[in-house]
């Protein structure tokens, strides 16, 4: 049972009502302590499954910005908490799994994704820095090295960020993701494609043969990668993550795709793309439909409506290129 504390400062005065709130919550303890004449802390541990329904209460009991609501993850507690009584705890965590997916709290899915969204420096240094060590790995022919550029992964973020922003109807987070996603890919494709003008290759070796071709086993196997990638954000299992990020590789097949057109082996350039297709569409098609089975949406109602027509417009879109990609693997 993943535990969270909320901790809520407010002004004294709204000390009584945000208690009895939460106390209709059942949370797993509570504190409160008087920091000034004004102002009073409220600490309050919670099952992480069942905080976004507490936030979505809070946000809409306090008003202004005199409040201030922070969520930490707690990695243990003591002494443990104790179940009472057993069927009622059970029947809790059946009507909590109904409710929230067992999934964590919105605003937490959002900070994290957003973060690994972002485009900065750190961003840019680790696409340079992939990118290099996925084509050193695909010009010697060697697996490890390959590997290690599908761990660092920089991609994988702003792919899943595009994702939670069409199930959110986040114009800005879409605007921010897509960004962070086009910068990325212009600066693998531009650096892998120096590193196959300037060397030209003569022969294709196993690794950049492999790149060169998919087929529907491709495009199983990146829905269901990309599936997991999105549970374990929403799950806060991020460890899970690592297997994801080389189970649905793009750096490899974009650095493929560079490194063969600069060499002028165009038509195997166009299979890399191919694959590398596949997988940007697998993400964020299986982002999307993960997100919206878990009822990740919106706190406002209007908000609500206009992220589902997206998030079914996105559906629909991303099934589509599916299928045409599927066209172009059977007849080519």
């Amino acid at each position: 049972m993943a535990l969270r504390l909320v901790e809520i400062t407010i002004p004294n005065d709204k000390q009584e009502p945000v208690k009895e709130l939460i106390e209709a919550e059942n949370p797993a303890g509570m504190w409160s302590d008087r920091l000034s004449e004004h102002k009073t802390q409220m600490k309050v541990l919670f099952q992480a499954n069942k905080t976004e329904a507490l936030l979505d209460k809070l946000e809409r009991a306090l008003t202004g910005d005199d409040y201030r609501i922070i969520l930490l993850p707690v990695e243990a507690t003591l002494p443990r908490i104790k179940i009472e009584d057993e069927e009622k705890e059970k029947k809790e965590e059946k009507e909590s799994e109904k409710k929230s997916h067992l999934r964590v709290s919105r605003e937490e899915l959002y900070t994290e994704i957003k973060e690994s969204a972002s485009l900065n420096s750190v961003f840019v240094a680790m696409v340079v820095l992939s990118t290099i060590v996925a084509s050193i790995g695909l010009l010697k022919d060697n697996v490890a090295v390959i590997i290690g550029a599908m761990v660092i992964a920089p991609l994988l973020g702003p792919n899943v960020g595009l994702a939670l922003a069409t199930t959110l109807g986040d114009f800005q987070l879409a605007k921010h993701s897509l960004k962070t996603n086009i910068v990325g890919i212009a600066i693998a494709f531009l650096l892998s494609f120096a590193t196959g003008y300037f060397l030209r290759i003569k022969t294709l070796n196993p690794e950049l043969l492999a790149r060169t071709s998919a087929d529907l086993s491709d495009i199983a196997l990146a829905i269901a990668t990309g599936i997991a990638g999105a549970l374990a954000f929403t799950s806060g299992l991020s460890a899970t993550l690592i297997g994801v990020m080389v189970a649905v590789a793009l750096l490899p097949p974009l650095a493929s795709v560079g490194i063969l057109a600069g060499s002028g082996f165009y038509k195997e350039a166009l299979g890399a793309l191919i694959l590398l297709g596949i997988n940007l569409i697998s993400i964020n098609l299986s982002g999307v439909a993960t997100f919206y089975i878990q009822g990740v949406q919106p706190r406002r109602w209007f908000e609500a409506r206009k992220a589902k027509k997206a998030t079914l417009w996105a559906l629909f879109i991303w099934t589509i290129l599916i299928a045409v990609l599927v066209i172009l693997l059977l007849f080519r």
